[in-house]
């Protein structure tokens, strides 16, 4: 109960705190978007294969994918500084933009990129008053809870979905006469750096619910990145959500069970636009994007750890060792969101009681026209 209390208080104030900078960021939320239609032709190199219908939930869904190299750089006319907050620069799933900034990817935009590292808590103000240009995360209940209250943040693209080979996900210690295909899961600890706010909440709630739990049938432990699997393994708890590659340690390890993970084909996660991109500058958001998926399209199609020395570079810009990159298999990058997402995602908040108010309605919590228009397709 003190765990519940803890992170529902959280959430109620990073909240306030967004309206209160809400409040001061002198722009018309209005719905957010671009303030008037934009012209969208088509891109060289992006076809049909550029966009997939966002209803598409199927596991083996082919992600979208340009030529490589496409879409092709359109400079702005004034160079625009361009700040992204990101809560870590050692994951694999922000790769993308470390490359992009690497290989000169946005500076042929005409954009000089600053990666920063903010938790989310300490970003998400400054995003809402453009303090901040974008930021690297996720539509968590904060930033639900945040749109809820009127002021313009807006999920416009995804990051990755896990391959299907990926155990990143919920594990728990097995008890006697327990297997994977049989564990109670009520009553259970569960440890995990993330909180009850966070995206992981939705695809956690679903393993749980085949398991005779839920996210308000068990209780949960915060705990830091390198203590989820010592915990586990010690008997502090019972269940954990361990990451790429910590599971790694448990896998095939009998006195152990893999429950489920993100769903595959689904990203929950991305790039967020505060008021600046998506109203005041719309060019620059749509040069940003253009930049990024053209650095998927052109360096993480694929296997993309198959290539001894792209793995080499990605280490180097991630500082970890190329072991631990290439032990667990490549992502699937994709900028594209899915239909219904948001919602899903929604439903989990509530479960788990950190909502505050209304659900908000994806039209309000997502904008996939930048996205579009950097690969020439109209909506």
């Amino acid at each position: 109960m003190r765990t519940h209390t803890r992170i529902t208080r959280t959430v109620v104030l990073v909240t306030a705190s967004l309206l209160g900078a809400a409040g001061c960021a002198g722009h018309d939320s209005g719905g957010g978007g671009a303030a008037a239609p934009r012209t969208v032709k088509p891109v060289a190199g992006c076809g049909a294969g550029s966009w997939t219908d966002p209803a598409d939930l199927a596991p083996d869904r082919k992600a979208a994918r340009c030529d490589k190299g496409a879409p092709a750089a359109q400079p702005l006319a004034k160079q625009r500084k361009i700040t992204v907050a990101t809560g870590t620069l050692s994951a694999e799933y922000v790769a993308p933009l470390q490359v992009a900034v690497a290989k000169g990817e946005f500076a042929k935009e005409g954009l000089d990129v600053e990666l920063k590292v903010l938790p989310t808590p300490d970003a998400l103000p400054l995003l809402a008053k453009g303090d901040v240009d974008a930021q690297w995360a996720a539509p968590e209940a904060a930033v639900m809870n945040g749109i809820n209250g009127g002021f313009d943040i807006k999920w416009v693209a995804g990051n990755f979905s896990p391959d299907p080979a990926s155990k990143s996900g919920l594990w728990v210690r097995l008890k006697d006469g327990e297997s994977a295909d049989h564990v109670e899961m009520a009553g259970r600890k569960l440890g995990t750096m993330i909180g009850k706010g966070s995206v992981i909440a939705y695809p956690m709630g679903t393993s749980l619910k085949r398991h005779g739990g839920g996210l308000d049938r068990i209780s949960f432990q915060q705990l830091g990145s390198a203590d989820v699997l010592t915990a586990l393994r010690n008997g502090g708890v019972d269940s954990a959500w361990l990451l790429d590659p910590i599971w790694r340690r448990v896998d095939g390890d009998r006195k152990y069970a893999f429950l489920g993970g993100q769903p595959v084909g689904e990203p929950l996660g991305g790039l967020l636009f505060g008021p600046t991109l998506l109203n005041e500058d719309p060019d620059a958001g749509v040069a940003f994007l253009r930049a990024y998926i053209r650095t998927v399209n052109t360096y993480f199609t694929g296997d993309y750890k198959s290539d001894p020395g792209f793995v080499t570079e990605l280490a180097k810009l991630m500082k970890t060792d190329e072991a631990t990159l290439r032990s667990t298999p490549s992502m699937r990058m994709d900028w594209e969101i899915r239909k219904g997402t948001t919602d899903r995602l929604q439903e989990a908040y509530a479960d788990s009681g950190v909502s505050e108010g209304a659900s908000v309605p994806e039209a309000k919590a997502v904008d996939r026209t930048m996205y579009s228009e950097a690969v020439g397709h109209k909506l």
